[in-house]
């Protein structure tokens, strides 16, 4: 395996002398977009350290209505219930964007991070960090105008697959920013009048980053600052 696992910032971030074991066990794989990692209660068999994919984390409301709550990319590790002791997972993982990424069984997981401080000294700081995220996220989509949201949103995933352009739908948007699909419709509309993103048939491209920053709310801000403070 190349060193391009080094994109993922958890496994870049252990010294070199405690990353043997750790790179032995792991696999490369392609993910793929809208492929089903994890479902809420089910055993998680494997982790995941993105390497330019996304990972979504989704809390679901019924059999049709599901939300965005979080998401992985090349910053973290998906599979973080193991961390706190839970083999099974409380949301929905979904590849969001897909791409490459590393992954352990659970089984050599728990044992690495029982026996490897620097490992479990990183991901302490990424549960932390993915855990006000998560929060951000929350009162976020309850208090901010649409088209704030969406910039934000498009913000994050553009940090962690490392590209300003992605393959989103109207319908995927809704459920990752908890709106009805015409709110997105009309959120996406302000941006592209304003010459910040092309967005046709499901290619959304970032046209003008400075001015999607400007058009976030502070919730991005917030959260990129959190990561950073806790990356080792």
């Amino acid at each position: 395996m190349s060193d391009e696992y080094l994109s993922n910032l958890v496994l870049a971030g252990i010294p070199e002398r405690h990353r043997a074991f750790i790179r032995e066990k792991l696999q490369p794989v392609t993910l793929k977009f809208r492929q089903v990692l994890y479902e809420p209660g089910r055993t998680i068999g494997y982790v995941y350290f993105p390497i330019d994919c996304l990972i979504s984390l989704l809390t679901t409301v019924d059999k049709r209505r599901s939300l965005e709550v979080g998401m992985v990319g090349r910053e973290g590790m998906a599979g973080m219930p193991f961390i706190l002791g839970v083999g099974k997972s409380g949301v929905r993982a979904i590849v969001q964007g897909g791409g490459k990424a590393l992954r352990m069984s659970a089984a050599c997981f728990l044992r690495e991070f029982n026996r490897n401080p620097p490992l479990q000294q990183a991901l302490y700081r990424y549960t932390f960090a993915l855990l006000t995220q998560i929060s951000q996220t929350a009162a976020c989509n309850r208090f901010h105008e649409a088209d704030a949201r969406l910039a934000r949103w498009l913000l994050m995933t553009r940090d962690r697959v490392g590209a300003p352009e992605f393959f989103l739908t109207q319908e995927f948007l809704s459920h990752m920013l908890g709106l009805r699909r015409e709110a997105v419709s009309l959120a996406a509309g302000v941006l592209k009048r304003r010459g910040i993103i092309y967005y046709r048939r499901g290619r959304l491209r970032i046209l003008n980053e400075k001015e999607l920053e400007s058009s976030s709310c502070m919730c991005y801000r917030a959260v990129q600052e959190i990561y950073r403070r806790t990356q080792g």
